[in-house]
């Protein structure tokens, strides 16, 4: 018997890079997603619904940067490759892997016994930023066995660009916001517990910013070689923005996903906070 919802919303983003194997194209770590999902289960059990939003990783990103997707429409750019011979090819390539993504996380949520519902992007938003244009009214339901997931995309634009790249760091604020209920927003993040005062492969344990601001000093590492949208910088302005809006924002290592769950139930766990 599904708890009953209490009001409460949390938005929980899947890092690209935590879920998907960032060497190996379209590679997902599935028991890394099947651990969070069994974690978002527990969290409805405790009568709070919870709203999924996952990264790309090496699903979209690889191909989107060898195309330059993020630029939009190049009319004069000439490139091809195994599967794609053109930006408009290259669309619908990404568009249809990050729908391979989505859907391993959704079977990973029907598996633990959530009813998901998906969000592609390109179904219903177009333009790009936290200004993005699209109702958010799809994720407002009251079953909180119902869980809501959505996804970085490629989207339409109204303008010469013709496409970009709608990050799920812009989703997730935009949901974090405008929902009503919703008390928290979590990065789940890949490789790091949090956010670091020197590049991860620095770091000791004393290096973790607990509490930031953006007068705090951090050194995050931008996989620029991979990545089309902002990397850890864009997480932290938008994380930033909903903390202005009243809602808590937290950046956790979600190879430990009890974590999550700690910090759901107010009980000591690891992390960063980011200050309003």
């Amino acid at each position: 018997m599904p708890a009953r919802f209490m009001g409460k919303r949390i938005v929980v983003k899947f890092g690209g890079a935590l879920i998907t194997k960032k060497d190996e194209q379209s590679v997902a770590h599935t028991d890394i997603i099947s651990n969070l999902c069994s974690v978002v289960k527990s969290i409805t059990e405790e009568g709070i619904q919870v709203i999924i939003v996952h990264g790309a990783g090496s699903f979209g990103h690889l191909k989107a940067k060898h195309w330059r997707l993020n630029e939009g429409y190049l009319p004069d750019y000439e490139q091809s490759d195994e599967e794609c011979l053109s930006q408009l090819d290259a669309v619908e390539h990404v568009r249809n892997d990050m729908l391979k993504l989505n859907s391993i996380v959704l079977s990973q949520l029907t598996d633990v016994g959530l009813n998901p519902i998906s969000h592609p992007p390109h179904e219903w938003a177009s333009n790009l930023g936290p200004e993005f244009n699209g109702t958010l009214e799809r994720f407002a339901s009251e079953d909180v066995n119902t869980v809501h997931v959505s996804f970085g995309d490629v989207v339409d634009v109204d303008d010469e660009r013709k496409f970009g790249i709608l990050s799920g760091d812009d989703i997730v604020a935009r949901l974090s916001i405008e929902l009503s209920g919703v008390e928290s927003l979590v990065f789940a993040m890949g490789g790091v517990d949090g956010l670091l005062k020197v590049p991860p492969h620095l770091a000791t344990v004393d290096d973790l910013i607990e509490e930031w601001s953006p007068e705090v000093a951090y050194e995050g590492v931008h996989q620029t070689e991979i990545d089309v949208t902002g990397g850890i910088g864009l997480k932290m302005t938008r994380g930033y923005l909903v903390a202005k809006n009243g809602v808590s924002v937290h950046l956790i290592n979600g190879e430990y996903p009890m974590r999550i769950l700690d910090f759901v139930r107010g009980k000591t766990w690891r992390g960063t906070t980011i200050l309003p």
